[in-house]
């Protein structure tokens, strides 16, 4: 089985419930606290690659710094993506990977599809 990484941030219960979940199977993920470890540029390339998104789809567009500073703009997607990584609080969470997939976790469920293949549910 490749490792499992979980993009984490521990005051978000979607997060809590989607490390719950995985601790569950019996999978301990490596955990990334992207607010204090933010994604390099290519990191996040190739997260957004593997999750099979655009970074506007990325984006937690009901934060508020969202809504004060980057709402209405029409940005490239190099510039979400520069953005996203200078302001990790804009990246949707929580992101599990394995391998080359990857999937958001909302609801936690979800990761569940990206490991179906590892156990039975």
């Amino acid at each position: 089985m490749n490792k499992v990484t979980l993009y984490y941030n521990p005051r978000c219960s979607k997060c809590r419930e989607a490390l719950c979940l995985l601790e569950e199977k019996g999978i301990k993920p490596e955990i990334i606290e992207y607010l204090k470890t933010p994604p390099s540029e290519k990191e996040l390339k190739e997260i957004l690659h593997r999750l099979g998104l655009k970074p506007l789809d990325l984006i937690r567009t009901k934060e508020p710094l969202y809504a004060e500073k980057y709402k209405g703009h029409d940005y490239s997607d190099a510039e979400w993506i520069r953005i996203m990584c200078k302001n990790p609080v804009l990246i949707e969470r929580p992101i599990a990977i394995e391998g080359n997939k990857a999937v958001v976790g909302r609801p936690a469920e979800k990761i569940l599809t990206l490991l179906q293949n590892k156990f039975n549910q």
